[in-house]
């Protein structure tokens, strides 16, 4: 089963000229096998030595994720530009989750009685299988619990994360399915960092949603209401935004206008730590597709949300 914080250790394999349809787990480690290839699907090594998947759409667009918190760390359009960003603070050792990109929050989102967003983002996903559609390639990465899961959350699951790469826009899909015996419940999001210039950056699509803002004081929220068409960054931003809609829109400040779409997915948060990240925090934004109220599933039952994010 996958584990986190283990040494990883690489079966032979060639990074550079695999391309994967599956893998195998062996000792909480997943690695590749070679028995299906799938165009525009590329195992490679990353950052810190750790296995890195590499989508390339028929249309010229490009995707990273690493199985280290199933983490997707960079999406570029057919321009060659990332359109997220990963914080120049990030460490690829194992020793603490990836900083930027589209993080997992699960089965915890924010504090709480286990550590920080839960352990998703701090365990190895193994890749469960990959297609081409019509020139676009998709990867499913599965996630199942393990003793360092057991120790903080003491439940059994599958997490099964489909992404999917075409020319202006990349989508995913969380599945969560209870295969214990007794039920659970969960709260999660995806913690997107977005490259931007956080002067320029704005969000258009909130107004009217009630918010927990947690500026001040992050330990007691504040109810209130949107009243901005357009919300901005121009300080410390840590806001929830509950039963938001459907679809936002991002300014990223860059130029570039990015659509935000979910299905499932009931909240959003807005966040920028302005000088508490003094080194970075003027080159992005997070925008976060969130499940803040708790979902509960019994046995066998299973919860999905997609995201879909595609640039003008």
């Amino acid at each position: 089963m996958a584990t986190a914080s283990m040494p990883f250790s690489t079966p032979s394999l060639n990074y550079r000229a695999v391309r994967v349809g599956r893998v195998n787990r062996k000792q909480g480690v997943a690695f590749a096998t070679m028995n299906k290839e799938t165009l525009g699907v590329r195992v490679t090594e990353g950052e810190g030595s750790l296995p890195k998947v590499v989508l390339t759409s028929a249309g010229g667009s490009e995707a990273e994720l690493y199985l280290f918190g199933g983490c997707v760390t960079s999406w570029k359009a057919s321009n060659d530009k990332d359109l997220l960003f990963v914080r120049p603070d990030a460490v690829f050792n194992k020793k603490k989750p990836i900083s930027g990109g589209v993080p997992h929050c699960f089965p915890q989102f924010g504090p709480g009685p286990m550590q920080q967003h839960g352990f998703a983002r701090n365990m190895d996903w193994s890749i469960l299988d990959s297609e081409n559609v019509e020139g676009n390639p998709v990867i499913t990465l599965e996630l199942k619990d393990g003793p360092y899961s057991r120790a903080m959350w003491d439940f059994s699951f599958q997490a099964l994360f489909k992404v999917i790469l075409n020319t202006k826009s990349i989508s995913t899909e969380l599945t969560i399915t209870n295969t214990d015996n007794k039920p659970f419940s969960f709260s999660s999001a995806l913690h997107t960092y977005f490259r931007a210039s956080v002067t320029g950056a704005s969000v258009k699509g909130l107004q009217g949603c009630k918010t927990l803002n947690k500026d001040p004081d992050p330990k007691n929220p504040v109810e209130g209401k949107e009243e901005r068409d357009r919300v901005t960054f121009p300080g410390f931003v840590d806001c929830i935004y509950l039963d938001a809609p459907s679809v936002v829109h991002l300014d990223n400040g860059l130029g570039d206008t990015i659509t935000i779409r979910n299905t499932n997915w009931s909240d959003a948060v807005l966040w920028n730590p302005h000088m508490q990240m003094e080194a970075c925090y003027k080159d992005f934004v997070c925008v976060e597709n969130a499940k803040i109220g708790k979902v509960q599933l019994e046995p066998e039952q299973s919860w999905t949300a997609k995201q879909h994010l595609s640039i003008n």
